[in-house]
């Protein structure tokens, strides 16, 4: 019996696939519990619908994130602090301080887990941060931490 998992399942495979499975299996176990649904041909032309609306959601995002990285690239964030005579900060430029001076500054909203910041910025100058913000798409940011 040919089914589509409508959720993964541990031992069969992820939602979405079309497997093979024997018709007690199916029909006792992964249709009742709604685990899986008949792999007819119009449940089949559902799927591929699915499918190919995934993937125009899928370009999308990307595009969206390439012209998010290209507008990243030009901007050079200034962020202001209090600083000590040695030229050490009172505290650190965190990045959820970098993403609110970003959408303060430019207006661009990103979330602080994409900006890759290996330890708090503690001391003056540039920097030059990586910033994930698709699975295929990075951009860097240029980051300028100046003394009040």
């Amino acid at each position: 019996m040919k089914v589509i998992l409508q959720a993964d399942v541990k031992t069969l495979g992820n939602k979405g696939q079309v497997i093979e499975v024997a018709e007690g299996y199916g029909r006792n176990y992964l249709l009742p519990r709604g685990l899986a649904i008949e792999a007819s041909g119009g449940n089949m032309k559902i799927l591929a619908e699915q499918k190919a609306a995934g993937d125009r959601k899928k370009t999308k995002e990307e595009a969206a994130a390439k012209e998010l990285a290209s507008r990243l690239e030009h901007v050079n964030l200034i962020i202001k602090t209090k600083m000590g005579k040695s030229g050490r900060l009172f505290g650190s430029v965190t990045s959820k301080e970098i993403s609110d001076v970003l959408q303060q500054s430019h207006g661009i909203v990103l979330d602080k887990r994409k900006i890759e910041l290996k330890e708090p910025i503690k001391s003056l100058g540039e920097y030059k941060l990586n910033v994930k913000i698709h699975p295929e798409v990075q951009a860097s940011l240029k980051v300028t931490v100046a003394g009040e």
